[in-house]
């Protein structure tokens, strides 16, 4: 792969044979996301293939994602070892968890194995939670994302403009989602533990993107998990699985609560906060980033956003809101 105009990419290809000790290689996408970090695959003729990332220090921080990769080996969570770094250029030489995603790969036939192989990886990282060794999911974050909201995705998107009481409702309603996800126990979380971040590969899953790990509420990656951005299943389906968790969890001596139906709406009102703040993340990557390709999933989360606040008296404010945005 040659690209005779991108200086990073020409930094990258030097920084790499150097590290590769000047052994023939070769270049090409392995994958992009929605910030501003690339990946590309280190093809080397008769060793395993390589993963490295070009992350530009002024719009990434590399640090994060090699300290957050050491405590998930430490949770005997398969992600990939940074087997060499260059915080100041940002560049990292990572192993290859190979090229199928969950996303890809995920059918009614296997889902329910490969979402058990995902819980167990989770319920390891949850179970190695400790304190001070990850930021903390704070009210502050909580509501600087649901602002994302009605900033990007109602104003900047829709161009839809929210009279003075729906703009309490919003309020209303945005306090009593973070003050759900502050009283839940407090674990390790991912923040995007959904299949478009796990690889299929041995063993099973291989977890990407964890570089914005926090300590935060434990519903958070199970609804990552099954309410995803780019795959629905039914609601039965999503009940059940939520419930086989919570066995696990209540097993592994976890916190969660005792009563599942406390659980549960935990659960639907922290995948809440996340479905309204991905909302706004979309229409931003659409609008500010050049991105638009994330806004044909909006209808989905939308949709998710809908059907949680229906099913509880305290959000009927949110639910009309909502209903009239889809209108």
């Amino acid at each position: 792969m040659r690209n005779d105009s991108d200086p990073r990419f020409d930094a990258l290809r030097r920084w790499l044979a150097a590290q590769l000790g000047g052994a023939g290689f070769a270049l090409e996408r392995a994958s992009e996301d929605a910030s501003f970090r690339r990946y590309f695959r280190v093809a080397r003729e008769g060793a395993p293939s390589l993963i490295a990332m070009d992350a530009p220090p002024e719009r990434e921080n590399c640090e994060p994602y090699v300290r957050i990769a050491g405590l998930l080996h430490g949770a005997h969570v398969h992600a990939p070892e940074v087997l060499a770094q260059d915080l100041t250029r940002g560049f990292l030489l990572l192993t290859d968890l190979g090229t199928r995603t969950y996303l890809e790969a995920l059918t009614p036939e296997n889902a329910g194995a490969l979402f058990g192989d995902a819980v167990e990886a989770l319920l390891r990282w949850q179970l190695a939670t400790r304190a001070g060794a990850l930021p903390d999911y704070d009210q502050a974050l909580l509501r600087r994302e649901m602002e994302l909201f009605p900033e990007w995705y109602l104003s900047s998107h829709l161009h839809f403009e929210l009279s003075a009481a729906e703009k309490l409702d919003l309020q209303n309603a945005f306090r009593l989602l973070e003050t759900s996800a502050l009283a839940q126990p407090r674990v390790f979380v991912h923040r995007d533990y959904m299949p478009r971040n796990l690889m299929l590969c041995e063993p099973n899953p291989g977890v990407l993107d964890f570089q914005d790990a926090v300590l935060g509420p434990i519903s958070y990656d199970v609804v990552s998990l099954f309410r995803d951005a780019f795959i629905s299943w039914e609601e039965e389906q999503v009940l059940d699985w939520t419930v086989r968790y919570w066995e696990k969890a209540r097993q592994a001596r976890l916190p969660v609560a005792a009563d599942f139906a406390e659980f549960y709406r935990d659960f639907e009102w922290m995948g809440l906060q996340r479905h309204l703040k991905v909302l706004g993340i979309f229409a931003r990557l659409t609008h500010r980033d050049g991105k638009p390709r994330y806004a044909a999933d909006t209808p989905r989360f939308l949709g998710y956003a809908r059907a949680v606040a229906r099913r509880y008296g305290a959000l009927a404010p949110l639910a009309r809101l909502l209903e009239r945005i889809e209108a």
